[in-house]
């Protein structure tokens, strides 16, 4: 099963790339974040006619995530639990059915967090905890489980190309590192880093400054998997070339394929 995450910065603006990119990786399982338009806005005809089922939490401009699935959907859960009174649309989750049983998939938009010194950083690491929460809850199912998506956390410097540069962000703070620390310690392993040790591998960069051209930037869309899906994972990568397509998404994807 090729399970990819990709924040397509605006699935209506994105919508040629994202057919394109469908074409060409062929993924079985496919979530989206950032897809900035509410449900009903959703493309769903032309993704429909690729042979996908779709299942999208959307919201009017910001955020909104989706799921596209060659299999159908056993069960969908919108929104994350702990809060709710959080309108905004971050968190899809659906199971599948496999040959060899469940497997479970989540499409995280983690909150970014900028300016640290505002109310927007507290939301970040208290979204992270419900996000831990949530995670032992699934962990504790025993299940093939992927938590896929943009999280807005540069791991380590080595995700990074100019870790002075990121020192004071938000992405880059000891306390936002510590709960996704927290978070993987759980039992998870991220996909990308148990298949690739290199530096300068990165899955987004800023439109400005020449970032790109440059390859001045950051990692921070991860494929976390559970014990059961770790066992499965053949390979993982990083669709670099994406991001020198004409009117790209600042991101671009990363794929696994598990033996399911």
């Amino acid at each position: 099963m090729r399970i990819a995450t990709w924040n397509v910065n605006s699935v209506k603006q994105r919508i040629d790339h994202l057919v394109a990119w469908l074409g060409e990786a062929q993924p079985d399982v496919v979530c989206l974040q950032e897809i900035k338009c509410v449900d009903e806005a959703f493309p769903t005809a032309e993704i429909e006619a690729l042979g996908y089922n779709v299942a999208t939490h959307g919201q009017k401009t910001f955020n909104g995530v989706a799921l596209l699935s060659k299999r159908p959907f056993d069960e969908i859960r919108r929104g994350l639990p702990g809060d709710e009174e959080d309108v905004q649309s971050r968190y899809i989750e659906g199971v599948f059915s496999t040959d060899s049983g469940v497997v479970r998939i989540a499409s995280i938009y983690l909150p970014n967090g900028n300016p640290p010194d505002t109310e927007k950083y507290p939301y970040k690491l208290a979204w992270m905890d419900r996000l831990i929460r949530h995670a032992k809850d699934l962990l504790a199912l025993e299940e093939p489980l992927v938590l896929a998506g943009d999280y807005n956390v540069i791991p380590t410097p080595r995700d990074v190309h100019d870790p002075v540069a990121w020192a004071g962000d938000a992405l880059f703070l000891p306390q936002t590192r510590a709960k996704f620390t927290e978070l993987v310690a759980l039992g998870l392993t991220d996909a990308f880093r148990a298949c690739d040790i290199r530096e300068g591998q990165y899955s987004f960069w800023d439109y400005q400054a020449g970032a790109w051209q440059k390859n001045n930037g950051i990692r921070i869309d991860h494929l976390l998997l559970s014990p059961e899906a770790t066992d499965r994972l053949a390979s993982c990568r990083i669709d670099k070339h994406v991001r020198s397509w004409e009117k790209p998404s600042d991101h671009v994807p990363v794929i696994a394929d598990l033996r399911l």
